[in-house]
């Protein structure tokens, strides 16, 4: 192999290795996030990002979390309440889509008063073009 081909070959697979190798390491989870204490012959994992706290025990080999009970407690509560609020958002929704639109005869309405007031607009302006000036000068004010 010549020289030109050995730096073209390394040129080509240095940076298709790193980018095959990125995902691995954007895959990788955060291995300061949690916090393992033990207690007993349980543990107690902490988030250090959302401040969750869950009990784990060993079973089969196999480490198993479910969220404390008063903490399971407070995010079913938060659920539900969610749930009645998407529910109260949707039936307002529901209702303002019907009425959300004037009549037709509050269109006409407007439309007659908005005429009634151009004529009268472009009335006056005539008037203003027909006037004849003063034949006289009008004193400087200021």
């Amino acid at each position: 192999m010549t020289k030109e081909l050995k730096i073209g070959l390394a040129a080509m697979l240095l940076p298709a290795a790193f980018l095959l190798s990125t995902p691995a390491l954007s895959a990788e989870p955060d291995a300061t996030r949690f916090q393992l204490e033990r207690s007993g012959d349980h543990f107690i994992r902490l988030d250090k990002r959302t401040g969750a706290m869950s009990i784990c025990q060993d079973q089969g080999g196999n480490l198993v979390c479910r969220m404390a009970a008063d903490e399971r407690a407070a995010y079913d509560d938060e659920l539900d309440r969610l749930a009645d609020r998407v529910t109260k958002l949707e039936k307002t929704v529901a209702s303002n889509t019907a009425s959300s639109l004037p009549s037709d005869a509050d269109v006409d309405r407007t439309l007659g008063i908005m005429q009634k007031f151009m004529r009268g607009f472009m009335g006056m302006a005539k008037e203003f073009q027909n006037e004849q000036p003063d034949a006289k000068p009008q004193p400087q004010k200021t």
